[in-house]
């Protein structure tokens, strides 16, 4: 028996063939052939439902080309990922495609200082594959298990969805959330997980969200799912895929906000248009939700469409800028993070920052007179408790 040949494919491939695989991201069920791919890419249209591009797999690599050149009709390919065999496919046809206009379809630009567009251009070749295939990813399993099992659980009726980053997890965050909770019966947070390195690790972000849900939102409200936000989630067109990828996992509504960049909003005829006016065949509720913003005069957080004064009052949740202080070792605001979200990241960012913390604790803190052994989280919410002391201030 002859041996079969091999594809090697990233685990970035390997993630989105099994969201496909597993119906997530249904109607897709396959990878394109020719025919199919060319109509995607044509209409933005598959099986009646909007799609932005082909799914299609066309892995990088001088190995994997001189692979695809000779795959005949029928044959079994094993795909192999990190050394490890991961699934099998049975070729149906291969074709060549153009990586440039793909990067277009997915990104509306193929401009090569675009993060994703560099990242995609890094692993996508110049031949594609179609056929049926199985791979074993078991997250994505996990991930439809633990959905349904706490709406069993809950008995929710009414689920709905929001795909965030928490790049640090801010009040606008948390208001977002608790808006969220009081308009259905269960929310699953969809944590994003890219495969691109940048801003806090992901594990650092699902604790600081655990924190908060663990201690201030009422109990069985909220699932947190890490979401692998593939490349088909970083183009422009990656709220309709947010929204099959919701539905699909079951849930009810998708809760965007208002100023996300790929919204898209504009005006026509005075009435105010999304993306999500184009989709009226994903059978899921889109609700989005005004941008919040701390105001001065109001001293609370607020919508922009709500308060009175003007932005001159108004401080911004503006990611960027609160994660710079942050990895400067700075603790934000509390108006702009929750002191034990702060808290838990500075002290997963920063281990072991202070020789001397107990010293230091015992020094600086109030306390009630016994010695006992304090931690850098417990340190920093201690801290950020002095600075919000308003005698001297």
């Amino acid at each position: 028996m002859s041996k079969n040949r091999s594809l090697y494919i990233d685990t970035e491939a390997l993630s989105t063939l099994a969201l496909v695989q597993a119906g997530l991201i249904s109607p897709v069920d396959k990878l394109m052939n020719k025919e199919e791919a060319k109509a995607v890419d044509e209409t933005k249209f598959y099986k009646g439902v909007p799609f932005p591009f082909a799914f299609v797999l066309a892995p990088k690599g001088e190995k994997n080309r001189n692979i695809l050149l000779k795959l005949q009709k029928g044959d079994r390919v094993d795909l192999i990922n990190e050394n490890k065999k991961v699934g099998e496919l049975i070729v149906d046809e291969t074709f060549p495609i153009d990586p440039t206009q793909r990067l277009y379809n997915i990104y509306g630009t193929s401009d090569p200082s675009h993060p994703g567009v560099k990242n995609t251009t890094a692993r996508l070749g110049e031949i594609a594959v179609s056929g049926e295939y199985r791979v074993n990813y078991p997250l994505i399993e996990d991930n439809i298990k633990r959905i349904q099992s706490m709406i069993t659980k809950t008995g929710a009726k009414y689920v709905s969805s929001m795909m965030i980053a928490a790049n640090p997890l801010n009040r606008a965050h948390e208001r977002m959330i608790r808006q969220a909770i009081s308009d259905s019966d269960l929310l699953v947070i969809f944590l994003r997980k890219p495969f691109t390195s940048g801003g806090l690790r992901y594990d650092i972000r699902h604790n600081a969200l655990s924190t908060f849900i663990d201690n201030f939102i009422p109990r069985n409200k909220v699932i947190i799912i890490p979401f692998e936000n593939t490349y088909i989630f970083a183009g422009f067109n990656e709220l309709i895929l947010d929204a099959i990828l919701a539905k699909n996992y079951g849930c009810n509504q998708l809760v965007v906000g208002k100023n996300h960049g790929g919204l898209g909003l504009y005006y026509d005829k005075n009435r105010l248009n999304s993306v999500f006016d184009h989709c009226k065949n994903i059978e899921i509720d889109i609700k989005t939700v005004d941008e919040y913003v701390y105001c001065d005069t109001c001293k609370t957080l607020v919508s922009t469409q709500t308060c009175p004064h003007g932005q001159h009052h108004h401080v911004h949740y503006h990611s960027e800028s609160i994660m710079k202080l942050i990895q400067s070792g700075l603790i934000p605001p509390s108006i702009l993070v929750r002191k034990e979200v702060s808290a838990n990241i500075l002290a997963s960012l920063f281990p072991e920052r202070f020789e001397n913390l107990q010293e230091m604790h015992y020094s600086l803190m109030p306390g009630s007179g016994l010695l006992e052994q304090q931690s850098e989280e417990q340190f920093y919410l201690k801290l950020i408790e002095l600075y919000q002391t308003s005698s001297l201030t």
